[in-house]
């Protein structure tokens, strides 16, 4: 560390469809929903994080609330930007009289294009990264699970997001094979309003689809410990008035069967093409489960079902991601790398 190490600040970021984590000094300093709110007539920010997510489908028409990421790219590049930068601001609130140099290590889909790739690059440096590398999120996954990634083993990991599904299979500290899929989380959002609306006439809002998902979502209908029935309050559609439905596991694994099975399609698809000595690996060592999709009640059961290999779930899977770049952050030329 140089005389003015303490004017460069090293953060590692995930930045996801659904959340953005910021890691420094090891720790995860921010969590917050990945969506802005704005002011239509002075373009100010108004909300980050938290906050904006409140104002959710509750704006009048001089606030808009904006999610920068689609499908795990940036959609929305000047918004992108707004949210980063206000995000780093709430790694230290305190004012700065000369404000650090960030060192910067980005958390990307594989499968993303050179193009996508460089917006989350410039929308960084626009943030305020004098420096800024990347790394895979199968990869990072595979690093916060704690897999030795260097390794000649393969391990297959199964990363399912907000707004893609990674399924890669790592050695060597690379990734020989992978599938990155547009399917996720926010599929099973859209997938509950749909059935919601056609089953009981009833409209939804995305953040009520998500709490559905957390509450009740299953991938099977046979589960050990089912969850209770939950509330659902939303608007009739045939009276419009405002109306309370009770809904259970089974119903809402009826309604992400389809989403699901194109997962487990990718997977099976991912599994074909690896060479025969890492498929020996995977054989003994499973799939791996990590990002928030991971957490749907009975979808390790279902995958192993169909692969018939063993299924873990990793410890704390929606930062997972996060604690891989982080570590990637302290390795800054070992598992990153720069966008030309």
């Amino acid at each position: 560390m140089g005389l003015f190490s303490f004017l460069t600040r090293e953060i590692a970021i995930d930045l996801g469809t659904a959340n953005t984590i910021i890691i420094y000094n090891d720790k995860v300093v921010v969590d917050e929903p990945s969506i802005v709110a704005i002011d239509r007539k002075s373009e100010k920010i108004i909300a980050v994080g938290k906050k904006a997510e409140m104002m959710h489908g509750k704006t009048h028409d001089n606030i808009m609330t904006i999610k920068p990421l689609r499908d795990g790219v940036i959609a929305d590049f000047k918004a992108a930007e707004y949210m980063i930068r206000e995000m780093i601001k709430m790694i230290n609130p305190k004012k700065s009289l000369f404000p650090p140099a960030l060192r910067m290590v980005v958390c990307i889909p594989s499968g993303i294009t050179e193009v996508e790739e460089r917006a989350v690059r410039d929308s960084a440096e626009q943030a305020g990264a004098k420096e800024v590398r990347m790394i895979h999120e199968p990869m990072a996954a595979a690093i916060g699970i704690g897999i030795d990634v260097m390794e000649p083993t393969g391990n297959m990991i199964v990363d399912i997001g907000g707004g893609t599904s990674e399924i890669a299979v790592i050695a060597l500290g690379g990734i020989v094979n992978n599938k990155s899929i547009r399917i996720a989380g926010n599929d099973f959002n859209s997938d509950i309003i749909d059935y919601m609306r056609k089953t009981h006439n009833i409209n939804i809002g995305e953040r009520t689809a998500e709490r559905i998902k957390i509450e009740v979502g299953a991938a099977i209908t046979d589960l050990e410990n089912p969850p209770e029935d939950y509330p659902v309050h939303g608007r009739d559609m045939l009276t419009g008035i405002p109306k309370e439905i009770m809904v259970n596991y089974a119903e809402i694994a009826y309604a992400l069967d389809k989403t699901i099975s194109k997962i487990e399609a990718a997977v099976l698809s991912a599994l074909e093409n690896t060479p025969p000595e890492l498929s020996a690996d995977i054989f003994r060592t499973g799939i791996y489960l990590a990002g928030g999709g991971s957490l749907l009640r009975g979808l390790d059961k279902r995958i192993h079902a169909r692969t018939k290999l063993p299924v873990t779930v990793a410890e704390d899977p929606l930062r997972a991601v996060a604690r891989g770049t982080g570590i990637a952050l302290k390795n800054f030329d070992k598992f990153t790398f720069l966008i030309k």
